[in-house]
Parts: structure tokens; C-alpha cells; sequence
């Protein structure tokens, strides 16, 4: 650096020539400019802290946790310095020193989870797994008990968390390339062992972030944050199982998520009750959506195949993955205003009743017959009679087998109970039976 030629700076544009050059990343030059100052002036608070970011940018991290050290002694009130030590020191792989520095910033919260996020990377760096893993665990729990108070806080708080463990697996997938460069087979088996274990770790706070914005229906972002991670998800299942639901709920990414759900599907073909019910349903409804209705039908024989081979197996097991494809079709098509096909879908999902009849399934019915109700009663849609003698007998059989199935599932904590006469499915098919009588009046009948 000392040959670098740095011409005369005009009075009163000092700082504006050190921005400009780490500006433009001349790090080496600010250096010595700002070298030349400290002389002059050696407790300048922004001279060391200009100082010890441009060493950190060139590498130099233990040139760097000196001046962050000198901040701290000269500006103990400002913690942050302290923060900037310890990334410095574990950065110029000094592990103990940067675990002393890093400890003493432990009881302040506005630093904890930072603190925490290095110390598992000290951990790691020494071949701690234990101990890094458990405080990988405590930084996944604290940030997602703060998803339910503070989303944008715990997103910054696993955004830091992923950023970590990125860093691991791509440190990891080196170690893994060069034991395979030099055949070293017990050096490839450790390293792999480590990726595999350290994925699984990151795996959790993916999702995590994920689900602050699938509860704002912000899917757009989700699908963002899925993407982001594919170098290393790629063919994790359960990476590729979510980025599918995101797809699908997007609504116009239905080829996209035939691509994702497919592969899980025939996976297990040979075993199809296997595969969630949500996941055979979403794969139909995208058959059905990109014109491929053969494919919609074929994988619903499948079921049904296997679900009456199950039923003569054991006839008093309840089987709802059948019940629960015709349930998501059947609300697809009364969602896009075909009640006659939609409500008939979702009569047929329930037979039998005995077996398909169930406080979930009759949720998700009766939803699709208040919608109906609900347009019926605003006349923006009319019934052939014979959908709505369909209806009528429909809930004649929910009522008949509905007597002791609970209509909701009421929460131990609630202060209002429910009357046991009024939850039950009996009691709700017979209002929603009283209210079509009422809107297509009675004297019809």
C-alpha cells in the first residue's frame, strides 16, 4: 500500500474522497488516507470505524478487529463495536477470542440472536456439530415463537439464521468436491454426512420464512424465497412438495405444479393412499385446469381402486382420500359459478355416508352449499330442479347419519359453549335444508 499514489486533498473534502473511494471499492487507498489521518487524530471515532470496515472489505479481518477493538475501549456504551470484534475475529479464524468478545453481548437483546447466530458458526468452524446444532435449534424456536408476535422481526431473525446455514452448505459442498477430487472416500462420507445433516437443519427455517408470507397470501414471495434455495433443495422432497402448493395457489401456475406434485405422486403410485389427500387433490384440480381431464381421471380410478381394496380388507376403516379430491373439485367448480356440476361433485364425495361423513368433510361441504344458497338467494344463478331435489335428499342422508358427528370441533378454552343439541351435523343439514325451502318457497314442494 505504501507505494499507492494519493494526490493532495483539497481542505474540507477529506471525508468526501474517503466515501467516494469505498464508493467505488478502493479500499487500499482509503486505507491509507485514513492511516494518514488517524496520526493526526487517533481516537476519531468515524477515522477507526471507516478504518476497520475498509480492512474487513480487503480481507484483513485481524487488522480489522483491531480497530474495532479500540472503539470498544474508546466508545464503551456503543455495543456494536463489540459485534464487529467478534465478526472480525471468527472471520480471521481467532475462535476463542471471538467467543470471549461474543459473550459479553449475550444479555443484551438488541444483539442476542446475532450473538447466537455466531457463536453456532464458531461452533461449526471448530467441529462442535453438537454444540452448533443446539444453537441452531434455540435461534429456529426464538424466531418462530416471534412469528406470532412480530412477523417482519422474526423474518429478519431467520433471514440471518438461512444466511448462516447458506454459508455452511456452500462451505460444505467445496469439502465435498475436493475429498472427491482426491478420492478421499472417508473425507466424502463425512462431508456429505455434514451437507445432509446441516440441510435438514436449514430446511425448517425455509419454511418458516415461508409461512410468514403464505399467511398473508403473499404467494409471489413465497414462490421468491423458494427459488432463492434451490442450489441446495433441488431435490429435497420436502422443498419440492411446498413450492408445488405455491405454484398451485398462484392459480395460473398450474402446468408449473404438475411438474412439482407429479414426480411425488408416481413415486408412490403403487402405494397412492400414501400421498397426502391435499396433494392427489391439488394434482387433479391441475389435470382439470390444463385440459388434461384423462390424467384427472385415471389417478382418481387409482384411488378408488385402492380405497375399495382397502374397504374389503378392513370394511370398518374410514378412508376419505377419494371423498377429499371430489370435496376440492367440487369447490373449484362452485368457486368459478358451475353449481350444477360443483354441488353434484360434492354430494358424490360423501357416499357413503357412514364412511365419508365426517366433521372435516362436512365443513368443506357445507361451505360450497351456503355459496349456493347465497347466490340462489340473490337470484344470480338458477337450479334445475332436479340439482335441488338432489340437494334436499343430500342433506336428508347427512341429517340421518350426522346425529352424533360434531359439526365443529370447539376449542377447550372457549367461554361460550356451543349448545350439544346445535353441533352436530344433524342440526346443521337441517337448517341448511329449511333455508332452501325458504328461498325457493315452500308451496313448490
Amino acid at each position: 500500500m505504501a507505494g499507492l499514489n494519493i494526490p493532495q486533498i483539497p481542505d474540507g473534502e477529506f471525508t468526501a474522497v474517503v466515501y467516494r473511494l469505498i464508493r467505488d471499492a478502493r479500499y487500499a487507498e482509503a486505507v491509507q488516507l485514513l492511516g494518514g489521518e488517524l496520526q493526526r487524530c487517533p481516537k476519531s471515532r468515524a477515522g477507526l470505524s471507516l478504518l476497520g470496515y475498509c480492512y474487513y472489505r480487503l480481507q484483513e479481518f485481524a487488522l480489522a478487529a483491531e480497530c474495532y477493538e479500540q472503539l470498544s475501549q474508546l466508545y464503551p456504551e456503543l455495543e456494536q463495536y463489540r459485534l464487529y470484534q467478534a465478526q472480525a475475529l471468527y472471520k480471521a479464524c481467532l475462535f476463542p477470542e471471538a467467543t470471549r468478545v461474543a459473550f459479553l453481548l449475550l444479555d443484551n437483546p438488541t444483539y442476542h440472536n446475532r450473538v447466537l447466530r455466531l457463536q453456532a458458526a464458531i461452533k461449526y468452524s471448530e467441529g462442535d456439530l453438537p454444540g452448533a446444532r443446539s444453537l441452531v435449534e434455540q435461534l429456529l424456536s426464538d424466531a418462530m415463537i416471534t412469528c406470532q408476535t412480530a412477523p417482519d422481526e422474526a423474518f429478519i431473525k431467520l433471514d440471518g439464521l438461512a444466511g448462516m446455514l447458506t454459508e455452511q452448505l456452500r462451505k460444505l459442498t467445496i469439502q465435498v468436491q475436493e475429498a472427491r477430487h482426491s478420492r478421499d472416500d472417508e473425507g466424502i462420507k463425512k462431508a456429505v454426512n455434514e451437507y445432509d445433516d446441516t440441510l435438514e437443519k436449514y430446511i425448517p427455517v425455509l419454511m418458516a420464512q415461508a409461512k410468514i408470507y403464505w399467511n398473508l397470501e403473499n404467494y409471489s414471495m413465497v414462490e421468491k424465497i423458494f427459488r432463492k434455495s434451490v442450489e441446495f433443495c433441488n431435490d429435497h422432497d420436502v422443498w419440492k412438495l411446498n413450492v408445488a402448493h405455491v405454484l398451485f395457489m398462484q392459480e395460473n401456475k398450474y402446468k408449473e405444479a404438475i411438474g412439482f406434485y407429479e414426480p411425488i405422486v408416481k413415486k408412490h403410485y403403487d402405494n397412492i393412499l400414501s400421498v397426502s389427500a391435499v396433494v392427489l387433490a391439488n394434482l387433479c384440480v391441475s389435470y382439470i385446469m390444463t385440459s388434461q381431464n384423462e390424467e384427472a381421471e385415471e389417478l382418481m380410478r387409482k384411488i378408488e381402486k385402492e380405497e375399495e381394496q382397502l374397504s374389503y380388507d378392513d370394511p370398518d376403516k374410514k378412508t376419505y382420500h377419494l371423498c377429499i379430491v371430489n370435496l376440492v373439485i367440487g369447490t373449484l367448480y362452485c368457486a368459478k359459478g358451475n353449481y350444477d356440476f360443483g354441488i353434484s361433485r360434492v354430494i358424490k364425495s360423501l357416499e357413503p355416508y357412514n364412511k365419508k361423513l365426517g366433521t372435516d368433510t362436512w365443513y368443506y361441504a357445507k361451505r360450497c352449499f351456503l355459496s349456493l344458497l347465497e347466490n340462489m338467494s340473490k337470484h344470480t344463478i338458477m337450479l334445475r330442479d332436479s340439482v335441488i331435489q338432489e340437494c334436499v335428499q343430500f342433506l336428508e342422508n347427512c341429517e340421518l347419519y350426522g346425529r352424533n358427528i360434531p359439526a365443529v370441533i370447539e376449542q377447550p378454552l372457549e367461554e361460550e359453549r356451543m349448545h350439544i343439541g346445535k353441533n352436530t351435523v344433524t342440526y346443521e343439514s337441517r337448517q341448511l335444508r329449511a333455508l332452501i325451502y325458504e328461498i325457493i318457497g315452500w308451496n313448490t314442494w
